[in-house]
């Protein structure tokens, strides 16, 4: 097969204890889906989830023991952190039951899903989509990825982020309003998912701005932490 020039090489990220790397599909994002981010953001209740997108190439991979780095963003001048779980599909499929969705997950990731926040907010005022908010280059910072059965007490887990050895966000993965179970069954509703897929989970409270220099130290419990500093 011929192209008009040469396709972009694979986005792929590292598998934690293997050699092989797993290729990404898409990213899928969950919205608002801890009670407490929620009323920071200014809602309240169990709203149904939605969700919204980035593109692959978007990643940010932070190897094992490594420090990666990020550019600030043009056009913004309030650039969030938000930590999340990021689920990795192994395998797709459509209206997937909560009971099954086990049998979907390939491994799991820490992940930041970087928001230029003035934008969204600009954006939400005026009934907008807010893409330009949440896909940017460089948006989604993702460390390896730990396979499923060398992470059995996920939902139980601590999640935390340090901002310059700060802390600014902590809670737990059983705070997710929507389960990982519940969030694959309403997604693989909407689309047909795929393996290769990743879910960010969606963020707890303490979201907050970074400047050029800072340094966001992100982990979850029994996955492989991150640290990302903004050039």
């Amino acid at each position: 097969m011929s192209y008009v020039f040469n396709p972009a090489p694979v986005v792929s990220v590292p598998v934690f204890g293997s050699t092989q790397r797993f290729p990404v599909h898409r990213i899928y994002c969950v919205g608002r889906n801890y009670e407490e981010h929620a009323k920071e953001m200014g809602f309240s209740g169990r709203e149904a989830p939605f969700f919204f997108m980035k593109p692959a190439d978007a990643l940010v991979v932070v190897n094992p023991g490594e420090t990666a780095s990020m550019p600030y963003p043009t056009l913004t001048k309030n650039l969030h952190h938000e930590i999340e779980l990021v689920v990795a599909l192994g395998k797709g499929g459509r209206n997937i039951a909560a009971a099954d969705a086990h049998k979907h997950i390939f491994g799991y990731a820490v992940g930041l899903d970087m928001t230029r926040r003035d934008l969204q907010n600009e954006m939400k005022k005026l009934g907008r989509p807010w893409s330009i908010s949440k896909g940017f280059d460089h948006s989604a910072p993702i460390g390896a990825i730990t396979p499923a059965a060398d992470a059995p007490d996920i939902a139980s887990a601590e999640i935390s982020l340090q901002v310059n050895a700060q802390q600014r966000q902590r809670s737990q993965i059983s705070k997710l309003i929507w389960n990982i179970s519940e969030v694959i069954e309403h997604l693989s509703a909407a689309w047909e998912l795929q393996s290769g897929d990743l879910i960010y989970t969606g963020t707890p409270e303490g979201v907050g701005a970074v400047v050029s220099g800072d340094s966001m130290s992100a982990g979850i419990t029994g996955l492989q932490s991150i640290t990302v500093t903004v050039g």
